[in-house]
């Protein structure tokens, strides 16, 4: 896609020898930039997530839930098992 953008002067001047300096076009430069600040943005900054901010910590954790409910239906069971503590 192609668009247009304003730059200060200094700053196209750097781009641009840096650029020249790797051994690349600008527009291969600036698109690697874009591309870089896009992976250092916050996930849940990203146009299109809906992702809830705390899921970025606790997003790997999501079906501990399920898990902490079969657990303690499984304790539960067993402590049924047991004999009371009245001599039974």
């Amino acid at each position: 896609m192609k668009t247009t953008i304003e730059l200060p002067d200094l700053l196209f001047r750097q781009a641009e020898a840096l650029a020249a300096a790797r051994g690349v076009t600008l527009r291969e430069f600036l698109a690697e930039a874009v591309e870089e600040q896009i992976r250092r943005c916050p996930h849940e900054d990203r146009a299109g997530d809906t992702e809830p901010p705390w899921m970025a910590g606790f997003g790997a954790l999501s079906d501990l839930a399920d898990e902490n409910r079969r657990v303690l239906a499984s304790i539960e069971a067993e402590f049924e098992r047991l004999p009371s503590e009245g001599g039974a």
